[in-house]
């Protein structure tokens, strides 16, 4: 007996499971590590209950904002690029004042393996910024080990972010992370290619190096925007200012120019923390939300 595909709400509702694209001889596949509330007052505080209320899809039975975190895995041939590494085997609880709620990661590893990769088969590890929830397997210890699961790659930093890394102890990510991180990272420039059609370009604002990447391939490109979108709902409110943005201002005018570059023709989007609408398209017009989410 078949099931029906879940809705674009249901989606909306939970944190993403595997889910993949190709664009030519390139495949993406998001790959979860484990998933985060978000509190939407809190989080984007230029929102009111007006604005919750009007737009419920958005929430689950919490009322709180769903945001899986994991990785990108790009595969072309038998190479594999990872962009982000997810939070890692750690757990936090929610805490009165934060601007998310309970998170909890740890799943990555399994997932990579149950699309046949090993993490020895990740030649780099690049990054989107810093935060602790991007960069959890690249630092911790892997099980059984007192490396990380990536030690053998390359960690492909924004020069400006690594640069200004302690400007990130603010947001968790501390002298700690840093040192594990420090053996491995290769800080990269602005447009470099560091993946067959993969280029990193600096989308600075949610932190001092913050940046995308553009992956090309079979006529079409898509953008994994890391950090700079964090719910669909901002697709039509670039303006509003999220809770951890390092310089409110850039940031809100980075969103502006992204949702822009998104909707121009044959452009993807990736959103890692959007719900189980991760990767999408934006058009403008309608009664929806600007982000028409791509059956994966």
């Amino acid at each position: 007996m078949s099931t029906a595909a879940p809705s674009k709400d249901e989606r909306l509702h939970r944190p993403a499971i595997l889910r993949s694209l190709r664009l030519g001889e390139t495949k993406v596949t998001y790959v979860p590590d484990g998933a985060v509330q978000l509190i939407p007052r809190r989080w984007l505080p230029d929102t009111t209950d007006e604005t919750w209320a009007a737009h419920p899809a958005y929430l689950d039975t919490t009322g709180n904002l769903v945001a899986g975190v994991g990785g990108l895995l790009v595969e072309r041939g038998d190479r594999a690029l990872l962009i982000d590494a997810g939070v890692g085997p750690r757990s936090f609880p929610a805490e009165p004042g934060n601007a998310h709620g309970a998170l909890h990661g740890g799943a990555l590893l399994d997932n990579l393996a149950a699309l046949g990769r090993a993490p020895a088969d990740i030649e780099a590890v690049a990054f989107t910024h810093l935060h602790t929830d991007h960069v959890g397997w690249a630092w911790h210890p892997a099980p059984g080990s007192d490396r990380p699961a990536f030690a053998h790659a390359d960690y492909l930093v924004a020069e400006p972010e690594w640069t200004h890394r302690d400007l990130l102890e603010a947001h968790g990510t501390g002298p700690e992370i840093l040192t594990a991180l420090a053996p491995y990272v290769r800080t990269v420039a602005n447009g470099e290619e560091v993946f067959p059609g993969v280029r990193i370009r600096f989308l600075l604002g949610h932190t001092p190096g913050h940046a995308v990447y553009e992956i090309t391939a079979g006529g079409r490109r898509l953008i994994a925007f890391g950090d700079a979108l964090h719910s669909p709902i901002q697709v039509d409110h670039p303006e509003w200012l999220a809770a951890p943005d390092h310089d409110p201002a850039l940031a809100a005018d980075a969103r502006r120019r992204l949702v822009a570059e998104l909707r121009e023709p044959d452009t993807i989007g990736f959103g890692i923390h959007f719900a189980d609408v991760v990767f999408g398209q934006v058009r403008p017009g309608g009664d929806g939300p600007a982000w028409h989410p791509l059956d994966a």
